[in-house]
């Protein structure tokens, strides 16, 4: 028996890629144990240069704790050694995502299933119907290193889905690389009857969409998120830019006109999209017409990436724009992103909403807004919003926050007024006010948060430091959402 931890970087298909690999090692008898574990399985990204420099680190990391560590996802694929130098207890697993939990538990020697059904720790599940893409975006390594597009099966999708729901999951995630090139010809299905069929799973309380390109929300798929009661009324539609010309370079297949005119008929859903900064043809003009794209589109929450050469495809050679430049675009655009999203929540203020509680004290509304409520996990509880739904800062930090280090439930990010030559904030996901509710965490949850503490200290380079919690107002402590001040060097106004 072996003992293991797993952690992931990057998207919603790379966190499914690991717990893949999770369930199958629990399957084969082994122990999770991120504490100490023999064996480490690190899934990694590389959609720019910043994952994949994360990606390296969190593998060199594990390597110093673990007697072996795996390395698995996207940035393994990539073309050259991205994890060259390394100890050699590293092991790079160079496989298709379908392949990758086989190879590694071969590796680590199965001892019989122990254990037929490893459940996910979340009420939330999500549950893969696709993988790979055939687009070929100018900018975009994933085809390179996940393939081209392939479906499951109609039928394993919806077992899966009636087992998952089975395990307790109130929420269904329908989740992919390119969701609207999912197809079970023989079957007769495409995404819109998969999501209807989806939908009438007995004992699901929702069923969402990972992301979808523009191109497949089409009139049947719109009337399947329609029709369907359990569907939430929340779409991630990836713009990348809102200037045609920006979008030709990019190898997009639509125009900023064709982005509006389908989202028109989904004026009731909370949109929320990619953006791309700083690409090669993207000049102060075309920004504006992004600007206004979002603006005109209703989009709230934006994630923005500063554009970054991905090596083997079309414009890995080409990044005219300063990164001084994309630092600014990005901070305007967030800054939008912030404000649609508050103008949303404002405009739920008096209504009614349900919200599935999926962590103590938290919750998603049908439209995936977030919400601060009483009720047990996995519960359906009516709110009337009365105030705004997410107005702790540490909340939107842990979402949007520029992050020094992060994992499944914990993220660090730099103290905005640092009281020390180096001072991070280590904040969870889980929100509770202040240390005298500690015991709100399990006791797995709250070891694990003394871990990455660890870890993030180790990670910039503090052999010597002090981790401080304040606990109310008389001890400083300001945001009331627990957080721990890493604090190293020269310290200044702090005993």
């Amino acid at each position: 028996m072996a003992t293991f931890g797993v952690r992931f970087l990057g998207c919603k298909v790379s966190h499914l890629d690991a717990q893949e690999v999770r369930e199958r090692l629990l399957a084969d008898g082994h122990v999770e144990s991120e504490g100490g574990a023999d064996v480490a399985v690190v899934n990694t990204c590389c959609v720019t240069h910043e994952a994949l420099s994360k990606s390296r680190q969190a593998a060199a990391r594990a390597a110093r704790t673990h007697t072996r560590v795996f390395v698995t996802g996207c940035a393994a694929n990539l073309e050259g050694d991205q994890f060259a130098g390394l100890p050699q207890n590293v092991v790079v697993v160079r496989r298709r995502s379908e392949e990758t939990p086989a190879a590694v538990a071969a590796d680590v020697g199965a001892l019989g299933c122990v254990q037929d059904d490893a459940r996910l720790d979340r009420v939330r599940a999500f549950v893969k119907i696709q993988d790979g893409c055939s687009f070929s975006c100018n900018f975009c390594v994933i085809p390179l290193v996940r393939g081209g597009t392939r479906s499951r099966r109609a039928e394993a999708v919806l077992g899966e889905i009636r087992r998952r729901v089975a395990q307790g999951h109130r929420e269904i995630v329908l989740t992919g690389i390119n969701l609207g090139c999912f197809r079970d010809r023989e079957a007769g299905y495409t995404l819109a009857r998969l999501v209807r069929e989806a939908g009438e799973t007995p004992g699901l309380a929702r069923l969402r969409l990972s992301s979808i390109e523009i191109n497949h929300v089409d009139d049947e798929l719109v009337s399947a998120l329609r029709d369907t009661p359990a569907v939430a009324h929340h779409l991630h539609v990836p713009l990348q830019s809102g200037d045609d010309g920006v979008l030709r370079a990019m190898g997009r297949r639509y125009s900023a006109a064709t982005y509006l005119r389908r989202l028109a008929a989904l004026d009731d859903f909370n949109l929320t999209a990619d953006v791309i900064v700083g690409f090669p043809a993207e000049d102060e003009n075309a920004f504006a017409n992004t600007v206004r794209v979002v603006r005109e589109a209703r989009l709230t929450k934006l994630h923005v990436f500063p554009y970054s050469p991905r090596p083997g495809t079309k414009t890995a050679g080409d990044d005219p724009v300063p990164a001084a430049v994309k630092k600014e675009r990005s901070a305007r655009l967030r800054e939008q992103s912030r404000a649609a999203c508050l103008e949303h929540w404002r405009s739920k203020l008096g209504g009614g909403d349900t919200v599935l509680v999926d962590r103590p004290g938290r919750g998603y509304g049908d439209d995936y807004s977030p919400w601060l409520v009483r009720g047990d996990v996995g519960e359906l509880v009516p709110r009337r919003g009365s105030s705004l739904p997410d107005d702790c800062l540490f909340c939107q930090l842990y979402r949007e926050g520029e992050h020094v280090n992060s994992t499944d439930g914990f993220v660090a990010i730099r103290d905005i007024n640092p009281k020390a030559d180096t001072h991070l904030l280590v904040i969870p996901e889980r929100h509770v006010e202040t240390f005298r509710d500690v015991g709100e965490f399990p006791p797995e949850e709250a070891r694990r948060m003394l871990v990455f503490i660890a870890e993030t200290a180790r990670g910039v380079g503090l052999d010597d430091y002090k981790v401080v919690v304040n606990v109310g107002r008389g001890a400083g402590q300001a945001i009331f959402h627990l957080h721990w001040h890493i604090l190293g060097g020269r310290i200044r106004g702090l005993a």
